[in-house]
């Protein structure tokens, strides 16, 4: 039996609709289109269910045939979500009270799918972290209420079955997957204390020695927590508003891993600067963290947190896996210029290099086959559109929103895992009329007084690294200690300061220095390398009052700072007499 066709649904100023695609994407038949702006859409985890809101109800209907399964009076509904098992459909608006009603209505409402009832209804004033979390089976769902998690049992929602309250839960992740299931909450720090994240299996929260896991660090204002698709390892992206080094804009980030056999890490880096994507590899042994200053690095770890394939650097701030993680695309959007770079994970072999500009969004079909990349609004108003690419770099569909009109959101139909099986990867493009975009290699820029001299390591804007194979025992491969991983990231941030420091420096002529007539005699050691270490800072002080006194001969102005140095002359003279009749 052939795969099914995965739909796209496509919400934009004009309305929502289904496509069927890929390769070519039409219209789906058994979907009408809804030509009033939407402010959600949503499949169902396993695809079987679409609903979507229009300022007047949201609707659910069913992806087969388009039938309806409810439709529910909720005109002000700004986000939707289904759980796992098709039970219930969650709704949230935005919190509003008025006079006759101080306390305001719960905007946070629980429905039952079969019956259309309302199970439950809570107040939920943030956005952030509004719906419920439930495990795969639906036998627990979580929420977090004031700084304490709440559990409910097999959906009821009225009675809570067990809580988890520590100082101040600020976040939580709820494992993937059935029994046993396991939550990951973190506490950010206080009173110049270290934040914590602790794994537990529920429902043993009796005490720190339940958690199956603890790890504490400092630098976290925020946290991104990442369960691998096993449930049997976390990361956690911990990150500051403000990098008080002053070396980024962006705050600082760490990234740490725990597991739930109790082990836990600090993912050593090895190039200084953000953290701008992490993601797990669906066959949870693998993860691969793209970091550091421009042209970021890209690497692929193992569960000890070793690296196994560095894949260089390059314009990139992204990286996706594959559903059946064959593959993997490394691409930088945003300010970046749309490049991405697609791998064989299992060979490491480069499969294709397409550009897709001022693309916003970016994600697979499940198929892992084909690509979606758009250019939706409010992140760029203009070329709003989408392309559905080949991984191999070529676009076989296109569509560009008609002029006036927005592209807000396109979204993939998911489907349940196995439904589409891993195939052979091919590195010959597939046909297209639309072609590829293959990206041409571009010439960095070189002033003129360059441009007729060959390139050397010193005329090139920043340093290319290659990809490299980082398993042991793998040709070119050398294993860095953790404190030599340590000593390497010191000495790459004591040379960015320094090149900063000389880009500060105006630059001026520098003025001719008169040779002493005298050459200064050699130091005589004394044996004490305490006194020697005074002496040489003496004479240094003394030789740059000198330099002084000859730009002051000179006529060059002197601020009052240098003027009080020169002052010290006499104190520094009687000093380094003193400690050279020590010797």
């Amino acid at each position: 039996m052939a795969p099914p066709l995965p739909l796209l649904a496509v919400r934009g100023s004009d309305g929502t609709t289904l496509l069927q695609g890929p390769p070519k994407c039409a219209e789906y038949p058994a979907f009408q289109r809804d030509a009033r702006s939407s402010k959600f859409v949503t499949f169902s985890k396993d695809g079987s269910l679409f609903s979507w809101c229009n300022n007047d109800k949201v609707s659910v209907v069913k992806t087969s045939d388009g039938s309806s399964v409810q439709d529910f009076d909720l005109p002000k509904a700004s986000f939707l979500e289904f759980s796992p098992q098709n039970k219930v459909l969650a709704t949230w608006q935005q919190y509003t009270k008025t006079q006759d009603n101080p306390q305001g209505d719960p905007n946070l409402q629980l429905w039952d799918l079969q019956t259309g009832k309302c199970i439950k209804a809570f107040y939920q004033k943030k956005l952030q972290g509004w719906c419920p979390s439930w495990a795969d089976d639906e036998s627990i769902a979580v929420r977090n209420v004031n700084n304490e998690l709440h559990f409910f049992e097999e959906n009821n929602f009225e009675t809570i079955a067990n809580k988890l309250h520590l100082q101040k839960v600020s976040e939580f992740a709820l494992s993937p997957g059935c029994k046993p299931n396991k939550v990951a909450v973190y506490v950010p720090g206080s009173k110049g204390g270290p934040s914590f994240v602790r794994l537990y299996q529920y429902p043993n929260f009796g005490g720190p020695t339940s958690a199956l896991a603890n790890k504490s660090f400092f630098k976290a204002d925020r946290v991104v927590m990442l369960w691998n698709k096993k449930a049997s390892a976390l990361l956690v992206t911990a990150s500051t508003e403000v990098d008080k080094t002053g070396a980024s804009y962006y705050g600082e980030q760490t990234l740490h891993y725990l597991a739930t056999n109790g082990e836990s890490a600090v993912v050593q880096l090895p190039k200084n600067g953000p953290i701008y994507d992490v993601a797990w590899s669906p066959n949870s042994t693998e993860f691969c963290a793209v970091y550091g200053f421009m042209p970021a690095k890209a690497t692929v770890f193992n569960l000890k947190c070793d690296p196994v394939f560095d894949f260089g650097t390059g314009p990139r701030n992204a990286v996706y896996y594959s559903p059946q993680a064959h593959i993997l695309v490394l691409a930088g959007f945003g300010n970046l210029q749309g490049h991405m770079e697609v791998w064989d994970i299992k060979k490491y072999k480069q499969v294709s290099k397409p550009q897709a500009a001022d693309a916003t969004f970016f994600s697979w079909c499940p198929d892992g086959e084909h690509i979606v990349t758009a250019t939706c609004s409010p992140r760029l108003r203009v070329g709003n559109g989408y392309k559905i690419w080949h991984y191999t770099g070529t676009v076989l569909y296109k569509e560009d929103t008609a002029a006036g009109q927005e592209l807000w959101e396109v979204q993939w139909q998911p489907f349940p895992a196995g439904t589409f099986p891993e195939k052979p990867i091919k590195y010959q493009a597939a046909p297209s009329e639309l072609g590829s975009t293959e990206a041409k290699p571009t010439q960095a820029y070189r002033p003129p007084a360059l441009r007729n001299k060959p390139v050397t390591a010193s005329s090139k804007l920043h340093e290319e690294e290659p990809p490299q194979n980082m398993r042991p025992g793998a040709a070119g491969v050398q294993q860095m200690s953790k404190s030599a991983l340590k000593n390497q990231k010191k000495r790459e941030a004591k040379k960015a300061s320094k090149q900063q420091e000389k880009a500060d420096v105006p630059q001026t002529e520098p003025e001719p220095t008169p040779t002493p007539a005298n050459p200064a005699p050699a130091s005589v050691s004394s044996g004490d390398h305490e006194l020697d270490k005074k002496i040489k800072n003496v004479k240094k002080k003394l030789k740059a009052i000198e330099e002084l006194k000859e730009q002051q001969a000179s006529g060059k102005p002197l601020q009052k700072n240098q003027i009080d140095k020169m002052q010290k002359e006499a104190q520094l003279l009687k000093e380094l007499e003193d400690l050279e009749l020590g010797l």
